[in-house]
């Protein structure tokens, strides 16, 4: 709040000045003019944002002053600013708005002003508190006080030849310095015009010193000519002495020759001495100034030498002045003679301060912007001032006048240019500008019409790449790249983007690499050599880079299915053939290596299952021993099939061996539907489909008998459950054990339903087996087959028992023997799991019985479906013999004597047939066609 205070009260008076309305007031930045009363703001133009100056006396300071000298000190104060709007030159202050008055204050603005000269040589008064840090680390180089004299020599050259007027207090309060460094003269407090006419010599009246005025209201003593005060005259001369003080007093440090004191007394002293001024009072002036500032401070006006020729000494052909010098007048130079300067400007910029340089080359180098055909001969001198910046003065003084040349794509040195010093652009430039200004830079250098900005953008991207994102990387760059590689017909171009982005591969991610950029080089349509070396060149830096590689998917079903014919192209030579194949067999060997330990892994994987598997298994089949005594047969695995050929051989090292079965095994496995892979049913894939004609020939017998197989099978499907009676005769035997009730079923049924049929045995010379098993607990039993214990257990399936025969008839093994006792004990295995396979039949555990003729058995609580797990007979004893007929008390499944085989027809049941067979003859049945006649 202090702060706010104290600069309110300091530009109270300057708001209410008219000055205010067009300008912005900034803060207090340096003082100037007679008595450094012209304090110095910062301002702004409210309506271009020009940057401005604004020289501001508030009236009220002059209260400190005797009130008889105040009208005059405000009078010479106006008199100084408004003679200088009327003048114009580029050494002269600059106006931008005449003086204001108001009650309180005057002012007027000016362009950019740094400071005055006496401020920089340590006069402070009237100055801000705490000074600016600009202001108190400014040093005045050599260069710039050589300059600066020369550009206060050439203001007096134009008033003292073109406007005819002495400015009549040539001293550092009234020389001004700009922002960029140049040196103004200003203060026309004083100024005496020529009274002659314009045609004739001027004439100047010098005005009286007065004792009793304010010295603020007079010249400086100090740096005034003796002749004012002698002989109350002037001269042009007069200027020039004025000036050779202010020469001694720069060099140094402010001190001037002699310190009047405001005296008038003091000041006729020294003037006495100066007639016996020597190079020893001048010792601190250098050697090619001494002389002339001695003339200069001669107390003979006549021997001073006049502005220009002061302007023509020695001193002032310093290299760095004349550049200075030169920079200030390039407006008036022609293009050929500024590309001369330009070219050679670097070798001077080396000799120059830093500060110099910045503020005093970098704002004449910059106008040269707005002259496209001077860029390409500036922008080189600009980017070597780039390098001795910080990156502050880089934001702040160069990048701002760089960005309207980014732009620009003609003439095309300047993206070359630009091109060669983009790792200085990158490294100066802050990160959201490099996005927004060089990266599109970059991008128009890519799509530019010219091949060789392309060439060489693709030439130096490479060396600036660690320096962009890897987003502008991936969605900006390599894109542009990839279509102009695509879409180029320069051999050159092409190569060129290969290469560029095979050097770009360790900046980009994996997947990227994989997703786009090896999708491009498969895309590339030209095939000559330089082409080819350089998609293989992108390959193998994919593969080989630690960063990147390439998965053994895409190199198997993309890269080496892309590689392989073009390494058989006629184009390439031994080299670049060998150079394709060693890439080729080192991706052959990483998908062998990777998929190999896949395997390894998948393998160990497996063979740890399989051994839990078979553990558990082995566990459950000791439980199912310890309950069941009877599990004692296992089957086998089937021994796998010697191979026949060498053919079979290599099939069978192939891991074959499970589908290069026999042609009956093939036949077998159609006929029951069954998969002989694996030998389960085709149900796990699919509903069971019937064997169809168009894969095997078939006679019309067998198509015969195919269809009453399918009729038969519908019929069961259609059936009623058959549900169980209860039994009105004497029960089997009671046992002490424990009964199911499939057991109790059975032996009820034996006794009610077994019925006896008298037929001839025909086949008793047969030797046939027993019966063939309808399923669990269902038995089949003709008296004309007999029983032959040699073969007990033939094409007799898991769970399938044959019933004694009835008694009172006689079998070819059992005749005239009585019929013993029928052990039913064995029904009890029924219950068993599924997993005992392989049980022994009731005619294996008991004696020989007599056959019933023509008696079927039936468990009254078996599903209809359970007569479906007939086999088929597998021995000849089965067919007929020549001539033979067979009895007509046989049953057939379908209800019908069966003639012309000498057993019913078993193993079409189970969705099969034998085609080998002999068709069979329907004739006329005993029974009827329904199910329940065997049962009834």
């Amino acid at each position: 709040m202090e702060m706010f205070n104290k600069f309110k009260s300091t530009v109270g008076g300057l708001i209410g000045n008219p000055v205010t309305r067009e300008f912005e007031v900034g803060p207090h930045i340096a003082s100037a003019g007679p008595g450094h009363l012209w304090r110095i703001y910062e301002g702004t133009k409210k309506t271009s944002k020009q940057k401005v100056s604004l020289f501001y006396l508030e009236k009220k300071y002059l209260d400190r002053f005797a009130r008889k000298d105040r009208d005059k000190i405000l009078e010479t104060l106006k008199k100084g600013p408004t003679k200088l709007t009327r003048l114009r030159h580029p050494n002269l202050l600059t106006v931008e708005h005449p003086l204001e008055e108001s009650r309180d204050s005057i002012a007027f603005a000016t362009e950019p002003v740094f400071a005055s000269l006496s401020n920089l040589l340590g006069d402070r008064e009237n100055m801000p508190s705490p000074l600016p840090p600009e202001l108190t680390e400014h040093e005045l180089f050599e260069v710039e006080i050589k300059y600066g004299l020369l550009q206060v020599t050439e203001a007096l050259k134009f008033l003292h030849n073109s406007v005819k007027m002495i400015h009549g207090n040539i001293c550092p309060e009234n020389i001004i310095l700009n922002t960029n460094g140049a040196w103004k003269l200003t203060g026309f407090d004083f100024f005496i015009q020529s009274s002659s006419p314009p045609e004739q010599p001027a004439t100047f009246s010098a005005g009286e010193w007065e004792d009793g005025l304010s010295p603020v209201a007079q010249p400086n003593l100090n740096f005034l000519a003796p002749e004012y005060i002698l002989t109350l005259s002037c001269d042009t001369a007069s200027d020039l002495f004025s000036l050779g003080m202010l020469m001694y007093s720069t060099v140094n440090k402010g001190k001037p020759l002699y310190q009047n004191n405001e005296n008038i007394r003091t000041f006729k002293q020294n003037c006495s001495q100066l007639k016996a001024l020597n190079f020893t009072s001048l010792g601190s002036l250098p050697e090619g100034l001494k002389e002339y500032v001695k003339m200069l401070l001669s107390a003979t006006p006549t021997v001073r030498p006049d502005a220009d020729q002061l302007s023509k000494i020695p001193y002032f052909d310093d290299v760095g002045a004349m550049t200075l010098q030169y920079l200030d007048t390039l407006f008036q130079q022609e293009n050929i003679q500024k590309s001369k300067f330009f070219k050679g400007l670097p070798k001077i910029l080396s000799k120059l301060p830093k500060r110099v340089i910045l503020q005093r080359v970098l704002p004449c180098l910059c106008k040269e912007f707005y002259n496209p055909d001077m860029i390409p001969f500036v922008l080189p001198n600009v980017l070597l001032i780039t390098e001795q910046c910080t990156n502050d003065e880089y934001v702040r003084l160069v990048f701002p006048e760089l960005i309207p040349v980014f732009k620009l794509q003609e003439p095309i040195q300047i993206s070359l240019i630009f091109m060669q010093r983009m790792d200085l652009l990158l490294t100066k430039t802050p990160k959201e500008d490099v996005k927004h200004h060089v990266l599109p830079m970059v991008y128009r250098a890519l799509e530019a019409p010219s091949p060789q900005i392309q060439e060489l953008c693709l030439t130096i991207l490479p060396t600036f790449a660690a320096m962009i994102e890897l987003s502008s990387m991936k969605h900006a760059i390599i894109p542009r790249i990839k279509k102009l590689c695509l879409d180029t017909d320069r051999l050159s171009t092409r190569v060129g983007c290969l290469v560029c982005i095979g050097k770009l591969l360790e900046h980009m991610d994996k997947w990227f690499v994989l997703d786009e950029v090896l999708p491009m080089v498969m895309q590339i349509p030209s095939k000559e050599p330089a082409v080819l070396m350089g998609i293989l060149g992108i390959i193998k830096m994919t593969i080989s880079h630690k960063k990147l590689g390439i998965t053994k998917d895409i190199a198997a079903t993309k890269v080496l299915p892309f590689l392989f014919p073009l390494c058989i192209d006629n184009s390439l030579n031994l080299n670049q053939f060998n150079a394709y194949m060693t890439t080729i067999k080192e991706l052959v060997t990483k998908v062998e290596t990777d998929h190999k330990g896949k395997l390894e892994q998948l393998n160990s994987l497996q063979e740890e299952h399989k051994t839990s598997l078979q553990f558990a298994q082995k566990l459950q089949d000791d439980k199912s021993a310890t309950s069941d005594p009877f599990v004692t047969l296992e089957k086998k695995p089937a021994a796998k099939p010697e191979p026949s050929g060498e053919v079979e051989a290599m099939f069978q090292s192939f891991g074959l061996e499970n589908y290069m079965g026999s042609s009956s095994e093939k036949l077998r496995a159609a006929n029951a539907g069954t998969d002989d892979r694996t030998g389960t049913s085709g149900s796990g894939r699919g509903p069971i489909v019937p064997s169809q004609p168009t894969q095997l020939s078939l006679t019309l017998e067998e198509k015969q008998r195919l269809q009453n197989e399918q009729e038969f099978q519908q019929r069961m499907k259609q059936q009623k459950p058959i549900s169980a009676k209860t039994p009105s005769g004497p029960s089997g035997p009671k046992r002490n054990d424990p009964k199911d009730l499939t057991a109790s079923l059975l032996d009820s049924s034996i006794n009610r339903q077994v019925k006896s049929v008298a037929q001839p045995n025909y086949n008793s010379s047969l030797g046939l087996g027993a019966g063939v098993g309808l399923g669990p607990g269902v038995g089949l039993n003709n008296s004309t087959l007999g029983y032959n214990p040699s073969h007990p257990a033939i094409n007799q399936p898991s769970g399938m028992n044959v019933i004694g025969s009835n008694p009172g008839q006689t079998s070819l093994q059992s005749n005239n023997q009585p019929k013993p006792k029928v052990d039913m004990s064995a029904f009890d295995s029924l219950l068993e799991t599924q997993s005992s396979r392989t049980k022994p039949s009731l005619n294996q555990m008991g004696p020989p019985q007599r056959s019933n003729q023509g008696q079927m058995i039936m468990n009254p609580g078996m599903p209809v479906q359970g007569m479906m797990g007939m086999q088929q007979q597998q021995h000849r004893q089965f067919q007929p013999m020549a001539g033979g007929m067979p009895s007509t008390g046989q049953y057939s499944m379908y209800g019908n004597t069966n003639q012309g085989r000498g057993s019913m027809q078993t193993g079409q049941m189970s969705g099969g047939f034998d085609p080998l067979a002999p068709s069979p003859t329907k004739q006329n049945s005993n029974h009827g066609d329904n199910l329940l006649d065997f049962l009834n």
